[in-house]
């Protein structure tokens, strides 16, 4: 089976460490299938990987903060009739703020987005990876998952939640030939960071990371990198 019959599910993959871990995977020839809120970002997307690499990429504008739009997104992966060799639960935000102090209703929101759009995903595809009795996670956590800091709020509990549920992944799934690994990246040069008075050489590329889960992805099935911790040369921000 060739990387052309396989595909690489990735979640908000129209920017950021997203769009890096989609356009890594597509330099390898895989199928790949995305998702964003944005219909005309993914199609910038479509026209940027098809025209650089010889890959396949299909992508439908869901919301996946909205339990019908992670339907939505399974029954799309699902149609395309390819096994999944890998599913990167990377769809996120981040909002700043303290719990004491933060509006009403940001934690709602954020475990939304952050935490059951990836569980809810997780759960419908997994079975077809336990089927083919292969397949890899990658859940896209953050230091922010092992470290609180003051400004974190809600975004850092759905952190914490997400390290969680990848942990339990890699527990209950190991067993089937499917590894799990938790991505935990610092501060990334993403949209994130927009209107932030910081040099960009301060941050990490969206392609280190992308590096990382490549290089990951790569070992033997006799090995597995349970977490994948990345910051700054220069430290945390």
């Amino acid at each position: 089976m060739t990387n052309q019959d396989k595909l690489v599910v990735v979640t908000g993959g129209s920017k950021g460490i997203g769009k890096a871990i989609v356009k890594m995977f597509a330099q390898e020839g895989f199928s790949i299938v995305s998702c964003a809120r944005g219909e005309d970002s993914l199609q910038q997307l479509k026209r940027e990987v098809e025209s650089e690499f010889n890959s396949k990429i299909h992508v439908i504008s869901c919301d996946l903060a909205k339990k019908e739009g992670v339907e939505d997104f399974i029954d799309f992966v699902k149609l395309l009739g390819k096994p999944i060799e890998v599913l990167v639960n990377n769809t996120g935000v981040f909002v700043p703020g303290q719990i004491h102090e933060e509006e009403q209703g940001v934690l709602e929101r954020l475990m939304e987005t952050n935490v059951y759009s990836a569980y809810h995903l997780s759960r419908g595809v997994i079975p077809l990876m336990k089927e083919a009795k292969r397949g890899y996670i990658f859940n896209i956590c953050s230091t922010a998952s092992i470290m609180a800091y003051e400004n974190g709020g809600s975004y850092c509990i759905t952190k914490f939640a997400m390290y969680g549920m990848s942990k339990v992944l890699r527990a209950e799934l190991k067993e089937y030939g499917i590894k799990v690994s938790s991505l935990l990246p610092g501060a990334t040069f993403t949209s994130s960071w927009d209107g932030v008075d910081l040099e960009e050489d301060r941050l990490m590329k969206p392609e280190d990371v992308a590096d990382m889960v490549l290089a990951t992805y790569r070992l033997s099935d006799r090995a597995v990198v349970e977490d994948i911790l990345i910051r700054p040369q220069l430290g945390d921000l």
